[in-house]
């Protein structure tokens, strides 16, 4: 006995990818597949067409086919609304309830394809029908902790669609479509005159840059670059945790960053204890906007944060000193804060930390362009895999980045603005 669905796909599915992808899906859960309509496109703006009927010896493994299509923007012939069931309790979902990808996504609701709002891998989907604005359904993600009783949640992938980001049909540079590979080899100085390019972009066009950077980038003595970023107006948002924003206030403090002076590479009597001195001087202080304000903290990083209104974030972990008081220490509550940033950002800057740059990548949508930059390349590779389709690696000193960024965005070099001579 055989088991068959039939699946459409369309858009610019050949120079993507897609229909590769999805052949080799079905191959390689053992299915057949039987293109029965493939209408190409004839020229770089015309869409293709494909449908076809895909089988398998078993019911299981034909829903694992169609699964795989559906990740890849397949949807069943002539679909029919998404089905909805109610949560039983708060934080519980149906058993077969729809796990969201990072990719743009819509349902299919009273007839009509409808977007889901704040896109978000692993999430729950929530259609609430009258939760517009106007009146009319609204559609949108949710964590499971989030889950309240009675919200309605998308079960299985019948009207759901999944729209996987298309090749640009331009150039786009650094930013290239799922470029994926990660060298040290690429010549680095044009990468990051790219990067800084498309930092004056989002800024121009009032879009929002994010940061996420680790304790290297102070450790490197990179982090008087990020500061003039900062100062700047080129971050908008700045997710870290209790180490970086502690090193870099230690920096402020005594000159030096895990004990160590930057500026000379030595190790001053007592340095070892700086850290901790600086935790114990910001919690007297009431703070770090409070260590600011009474001049405690002249300079680095956290200052120009609170000097420019930058929205900051400070995730702690378990192996925090202190911590600050700044530093969120439950980490539901961490993650909804960096869920905020991360959903109002164009672009993110993820500088030497795997940890917190998973917890942003984890949150962000596929067509947000990311750049992703550490000495270890396992690190970078990681980032990537993560699903964006626009996104940079680097494999290079952050020491070497951070400032080298700065004076390309700093001295206008790619400023759309500056190039015509225009004020910014």
């Amino acid at each position: 006995m055989s088991y068959a669905r039939t699946v459409e796909i369309d858009g610019h599915i050949i120079d993507s990818g897609t229909m590769q992808r999805c052949f080799g899906a079905v191959m390689d859960l053992g299915g057949s597949f039987d293109v029965e309509a493939f209408d190409v496109g004839t020229h770089e703006e015309a869409e293709s067409y494909c449908r076809m009927t895909v089988s398998a010896d078993d019911e299981a493994t034909l829903q694992a086919i169609v699964h795989e299509l559906h990740q890849n923007g397949a949807v069943l012939e002539d679909p029919s609304d998404v089905t909805l069931v109610a949560a039983p309790a708060d934080k519980v979902v149906p058993p077969d309830f729809y796990s969201t990808t990072n990719h743009p996504t819509e349902v299919l609701y009273d007839g009509e394809w409808i977007d889901v709002e704040r896109i978000e891998m692993d999430c729950a989907l929530i259609v609430e029908p009258d939760g517009d604005p106007s009146g009319g359904p609204r559609a949108a993600t949710k964590v499971l902790d989030a889950v309240e009783e009675g919200d309605l949640v998308a079960t299985d992938e019948s009207g759901i669609r999944v729209n996987p980001p298309e090749r640009p049909r331009g150039t786009s540079g650094a930013f290239g479509f799922m470029q994926g590979g990660v060298s040290s080899e690429r010549p680095s100085e044009s990468t990051i005159r790219e990067v800084a390019a498309e930092l004056h972009r989002v800024k121009a066009s009032g879009g929002s840059v994010m940061v996420v950077p680790g304790p290297a980038v102070i450790h490197s003595g990179a982090g008087e670059a990020l500061a003039d970023l900062v100062a700047a107006g080129y971050v908008d948002a700045l997710s870290a945790g209790n180490g970086f924003a502690t090193h870099d206030l230690e920096r402020s403090l005594y000159g030096t960053s895990l004990g160590m002076d930057v500026e000379t590479l030595e190790h001053p009597r007592k340095g070892h204890k700086h850290h901790i001195w600086t935790i114990s001087e910001i919690i007297r202080a009431g703070g770090i906007e409070a260590a600011v304000e009474q001049g405690l903290i002249t300079e680095g990083v956290m200052y120009e944060c609170v000097e420019h209104d930058v929205s900051t974030v400070l995730a702690g972990s378990i192996r925090d000193d202190g911590p600050l008081p700044d530093t969120i220490t439950d980490a539901v509550e961490a993650q909804d804060a960096i869920r905020d940033q991360a959903h109002e950002a164009d672009i993110v800057l993820m500088l030497a930390t795997l940890l917190h740059s998973v917890a942003v990548g984890n949150c962000l949508p596929s067509t947000t362009k990311t750049v992703c930059v550490d000495i270890n390349p396992a690190t970078v590779t990681q980032l990537l895999d993560r699903g964006s389709a626009q996104a940079v690696g680097m494999v290079t000193d952050i020491g070497t980045f951070v400032p080298t960024l700065a004076e390309f965005v700093l001295d206008g070099d790619g400023d759309p603005v500056a190039e015509v001579g225009e004020d910014r």
